[in-house]
Parts: structure tokens; C-alpha cells; sequence
């Protein structure tokens, strides 16, 4: 009798080789086969291997006082495995804008993959103080930039401008189909000015109208905006439906958001049980914010921050 243990952890890599399942199972018979299921047997060779359910990671702000292949380095022996790409100590301090280079992205993105880690948001920007045309080009190019480091999430951060109001989101209205397209999907955060509070983000993103525009959720900012004025708990009761990812911040008063996760005013627990009840129950939940210090102690904090989500999440790795 054919041993099927055997058969089935044929192929070294852990898949099922198709050959080599057909050879082996001939000699079954059909109890055997019926046993089997050949169907789902000859099926997992092409499901690929699956994301937890929440994405656990870090973006480059929270160690944005070192080089960035420091902050990867970083974050990986945290461990991360997941990264936004973020700010850096340059001068523009962002990382990626309108007017990066592609091979310095090409880059960005092969950095991170080196250490294992996958690029899961990408914080940008673009004006549209010219015009429709160029605040399209500005956001396709970094729409582009996403798809270059097979990141599935682009963040933006409205704008504070009154006068911008329309054209802005009609800007992002233009080229939603764009980004679905190269498999990108566009949000907002709570950022001040016209997008500061939970109702002020979902007026932007009905506005535009797109499934593939919706919220990334920032309890820290939504404090820090609002001078520690709004509980995120309460701000959360009004997004229900529009999480696609959450910047994980704190705060503490008077206005400061670089906090280790877990040491400021922010209810986290209460924070993210409103938000699954809204609808947020998978994806992205990245640390954008830690206290400054030396390496070694944002690393330890970015591991705390890491065991703490993990826990809130009730996900382990």
C-alpha cells in the first residue's frame, strides 16, 4: 500500500507536486482517493500562502532620526514584518514624493525586502496649486511609486487649504480607478485642517464616492489636532465603515505624539474594540510614533509596541 503521508510532503518546498501526487495515488483505489479528496488535495498547490489577519507592522517615522536602512535594519530585529514607508532623516524628510527618482524607490523597496520585510503603506503628498493636470500627474506618479514596492495602501494627508477643498478630492476622485487598477487603494488620516476629526474624513471620502478611498485611522492625531479636546474612543463611533488601516499613535498633553505606544492618553483597547464594531476587522495596524532615543531604546520600544498589538489583536507573530 502506497504510504500517502509520503506522497503528499513529496515536494521539499511543502506544495503538493502534481506529478507527483497522480503517480502515486493510481495505485489507491477509489476508497483511497474518496479519502483523500483529490480535488482539495490537487488545489492547494495553487492557494498561496494566506496574511494574517491583521498586519502587524512599523513605519520609518518612529526611527525617522536614523538612515533608513538603520530603521529597516531595525525593525526587523524588532520583529516586524511589515513596514510603511514613511519619513527619514533627510532633508525633505519624506520619503517618497512626487519628485523622487523611481530607482530611488526601486531601492527603497529592495531594502526592505533584503531584511524580509514587505512594504504594506506608503505615505505621500501632492499639490494641486497649478492645477487638475498636474495635481493628477503628482498622484498617479505616486500611485506608480506604491506599485513599484507591491504596496497595496497609499496614504495621503488632505489638505488644510479651504480654497484646495474640491479640487483636492476631485483630484483623488480622477484617479481612484488608476490606483485600483495597479492594485493600490488611496485613504486619508485624521491630519489637521479640513480632515482632522472622524466626521471631517468621511465628508472628504463620500465626496469622492470611490470604494478604493477610505480611511486610515490615527487616534493620536485625533487628540493631537483637537489640543486633547476629542477622545479618539468617541471621534471612532463615527467612522464606522471607512477603516481600511490604522496609524498606531499616542498622545500626551499638552501636543506631543512622539510616546512609546501604551504610555499616553490613548485608549487602545477601546479604540480598536469601536472600530471592529464599525466594520475595521482585518488589515493593516502599523506604529507611526515612538519616543526619541538612542537605537537600542526606540528598538526596544518598537518591539514593546509590536507584543503589545499582537496582544490587543489577539494574534501572536
Amino acid at each position: 500500500m502506497l504510504n500517502v503521508a509520503n506522497v503528499i510532503t513529496a515536494n521539499t518546498a511543502g506544495q503538493i507536486n502534481r506529478r507527483t501526487f497522480l503517480g502515486g495515488a493510481a495505485g489507491l483505489g477509489m476508497a483511497g482517493l474518496s479519502a483523500l479528496n483529490l480535488h482539495s488535495l490537487l488545489a492547494a498547490e495553487a492557494v498561496p500562502a494566506r496574511k494574517p489577519v491583521w498586519q502587524i507592522g512599523c513605519y520609518t517615522r518612529a526611527f525617522d532620526q536614523f538612515d533608513y536602512p538603520v530603521a529597516l535594519d531595525a525593525m526587523s530585529e524588532a520583529g516586524f514584518k511589515y513596514v510603511g514607508l514613511m519619513t527619514t532623516n533627510t532633508k525633505g524628510w519624506v520619503m517618497i514624493k512626487t519628485t523622487t527618482p523611481i530607482e530611488e524607490v526601486r531601492a527603497m523597496h529592495r531594502e526592505a525586502r533584503k531584511r524580509g520585510l514587505e512594504v504594506l503603506s506608503v505615505f505621500g503628498d501632492f499639490s494641486v496649486t497649478d492645477s487638475l493636470e498636474a495635481g493628477i500627474r503628482g498622484l498617479k506618479q505616486l500611485i506608480d511609486d506604491a506599485a513599484v514596492c507591491e504596496c497595496p495602501h497609499l496614504m495621503l494627508g488632505g489638505t488644510s487649504d479651504e480654497k484646495l477643498y474640491s479640487l483636492y478630492y476631485k483630484t483623488i476622485a480622477e484617479c481612484c480607478d488608476y490606483a485600483a487598477a495597479r492594485g493600490v487603494g488611496l485613504s486619508i488620516k485624521p491630519h489637521g485642517g479640513q480632515n482632522a476629526t472622524g466626521p471631517q474624513c468621511r465628508k472628504a471620502i463620500e465626496l469622492v464616492g470611490k470604494k478604493n478611498f477610505g480611511l486610515w485611522y490615527d487616534p493620536g492625531n485625533v487628540f493631537y489636532y483637537s489640543d486633547g479636546k476629542l477622545d479618539p474612543v468617541a471621534d471612532a463611533a463615527t467612522v464606522d465603515g471607512l477603516v481600511v488601516g490604522m496609524s498606531v499613535k499616542d498622545f500626551r498633553p499638552p501636543k506631543e505624539v512622539l510616546v512609546n505606544i501604551g504610555e499616553g492618553k490613548v485608549d487602545f483597547p477601546a479604540v480598536f474594540a469601536r472600530l471592529k464594531q464599525g466594520g475595521f476587522t482585518r488589515g493593516p495596524l502599523l506604529v507611526e510614533c515612538l519616543a526619541r532615543g538612542s537605537l537600542e531604546s526606540v528598538t526596544a520600544a518598537a518591539r514593546k509596541a509590536r507584543q503589545f498589538l499582537e496582544r490587543l489583536a489577539g494574534q501572536k507573530g
